[in-house]
């Protein structure tokens, strides 16, 4: 990514790849619209971006709020007309648990995080996108078939699948830049959960992730 956009939205920017892609870019020149439900790790995201020179609006929501969305994308269109990036690394992560004693409670949970939410963000986000010309939306894979991890990557499965669709519908010139990226492995707190007790020393750090990952878009 040689030069970039005067702005992006990023959701889930609180903590680990979203904070960590929030960090790089706002250092590059982008203000940076940071959406997270925990308004702490917001603000100690926004102290590290004015620490080094850059700027972020914090929008402290829930992205299963359907009116919370409709208001954040309302703001961005009447402040900034347009928006030429997002980049969606919101997720949950249930608790781990074998196939046949996965918790109902804690599916929906995970269904409606990151599955209907982005179902719905999508629609609300493409036009802001396409009112910077086309802009770029770009989206994270995971791994496949985790043991113990069935409810998450069944879910991941499903954000797979409408990014893949959105890329083959996004044929027009003024359509979005679709991207699936696939991050190395990190050293996240998602990633402690899935591998207890693996050495971390081996694993990238969201930082490096972050610029290699922007470098590819």
């Amino acid at each position: 990514m040689d030069t970039y956009p005067p702005l992006a939205l990023i959701t889930g920017a609180s903590r680990g790849l979203g904070a960590a892609l929030a960090e790089t870019l706002a250092a590059r020149g982008t203000h940076v619209v940071a959406v997270a439900r925990t308004q702490g790790a917001l603000e100690e995201l926004d102290d590290r971006i004015q620490a080094a020179g850059g700027q972020a609006t914090l929008a402290p929501m829930d992205i299963t709020d359907a009116g919370a969305m409709q208001h954040l994308c309302r703001g961005l269109h009447d402040r900034w007309g347009a928006l030429p990036l997002w980049l969606h690394a919101a997720v949950h992560t249930p608790p781990l648990s074998p196939a046949h004693m996965v918790n109902e409670k804690d599916m929906a949970k995970t269904v409606n995080t990151n599955v209907t939410a982005l179902s719905r963000l999508i629609p609300y986000v493409a036009p802001l996108l396409q009112a910077s010309g086309g802009g770029t939306a770009v989206f994270f894979d995971d791994d496949r078939a985790l043991k113990f991890a069935g409810a998450y990557m069944a879910t991941k499965a499903a954000q797979r699948a409408m990014v893949e669709a959105w890329q083959q519908e996004s044929t027009t010139d003024r359509a979005p830049r679709i991207h699936l990226l696939t991050p190395r492995p990190m050293a996240t707190a998602v990633r402690a959960r899935f591998h207890p007790g693996e050495d971390r020393s081996l694993l990238a750090t969201p930082m490096s992730e972050a610029a290699r990952l922007l470098d590819l878009i």
